[in-house]
């Protein structure tokens, strides 16, 4: 019988030394689960699920952002026309705060 060590040092597992005796019972056993038939799981989606698989599909085939509007911005940033309206910047943060609850 394989050791764990066998198997922690990549050598070959042998085989095991028990000895495998079948008595007359065994044919017997055998032919009887050969008759019985095996149930099989089955999976069904309701039509909900099978559109909120499709949406999810769909959703992780686009972009989670506007590239072309990160790349706009980029462009904005490097040149220095970029502005930031701080009182929008600002209502914009207690809208936030709001929905999370925080105020």
């Amino acid at each position: 019988m394989a050791g764990i060590d066998n198997i922690r040092t990549g050598h070959p597992i042998g085989t095991s030394t028990r000895s495998s005796v079948r008595s007359d019972n065994s044919t017997e056993n055998t032919e009887s689960a050969k008759k019985t038939t095996v149930a099989q799981d089955a999976v069904s989606l309701s039509t909900q699920g099978k559109a909120l698989g499709e949406m999810h599909n769909q959703m992780a085939s686009q972009p989670s952002f506007d590239k072309a509007k990160v790349a706009a911005i980029k462009e904005a940033i490097a040149n220095g026309s970029y502005t930031v309206d701080p009182e929008k910047l600002a209502d914009n943060m207690m809208k936030f705060e709001k929905e999370l609850g925080g105020l």
